[in-house]
């Protein structure tokens, strides 16, 4: 297979794209509106998507304001339900995601993790998967995170590629607009605000190296 030379990374998000965290994230913000009678359901927690923990819980609070140190400590505490709920159920690598990386390892393409999220190492320590990128960036890693394009760019400047020849991999708003704002191509997994996507793709099963560079190439 010939890699265009145009190709030389791929970056992915985390939460949606190499995993699914999203129950246990949803548990885990539910669990803290319930004990601080704040109103949270699965449709508000699909708003979370890429989303900093900051900003999540000011989208949680929904106007209601808290101090600083009341926001931090509930932040803490929404973390520390979700570390232990990745305890007790460890996620799984989605379909097609893990024959990709192969594949794209094999012809030379460097591969990230760009995540919003600050517990990325621990996941993919869990998915036993920390070996298979070059570069594994989060929220700590940037000022601004997504929406701003900041992550995949500094994730782009560590894996020494230019965001034209990176192709990123997001399945939320937030992600796909950080991309195009960055002048990353982009490919959208799922149905949650990602059609701006240049390519948009229903779920990860199925995925392979040589139509997905078909693909790319025609754009």
């Amino acid at each position: 297979m010939t890699v265009p030379a145009t190709i030389r990374a791929f970056i992915f998000d985390l939460d949606g794209v190499i995993t699914d965290t999203a129950e246990l994230q949803y548990r885990s913000w539910q669990r803290l509106a319930d004990e601080e009678g704040l109103p949270f359901t699965r449709q508000d927690n699909e708003a979370l998507r890429s989303v900093p923990r900051r900003e999540s819980l000011r989208r949680l609070l929904k106007g209601k304001v808290v101090d600083e140190d009341t926001a931090q400590a509930w932040m803490k505490r929404k973390n520390d339900y979700y570390l232990a709920l990745l305890d007790s159920d460890p996620p799984e690598m989605l379909p097609g995601i893990g024959e990709l990386l192969a594949e794209a390892s094999a012809a030379g393409i460097k591969r990230a993790v760009a995540s919003a999220s600050r517990n990325a190492f621990i996941v993919l320590q869990k998915l036993n998967a920390l070996d298979m990128f070059d570069v594994i960036a989060d929220a700590s890693s940037v000022v601004h995170s997504k929406p701003a394009p900041d992550l995949l760019l500094w994730t782009a400047g560590r894996l020494n590629v230019s965001p034209q020849s990176a192709v990123v991999f997001e399945d939320a708003e937030a992600g796909v607009q950080a991309a195009l704002v960055g002048g990353f191509r982009v490919i959208g997994i799922g149905n949650a605000g990602v059609d701006q996507a240049h390519i948009v793709l229903p779920n990860t099963e199925g995925l392979r190296l040589e139509a997905l560079l078909e693909r790319l190439n025609r754009l």
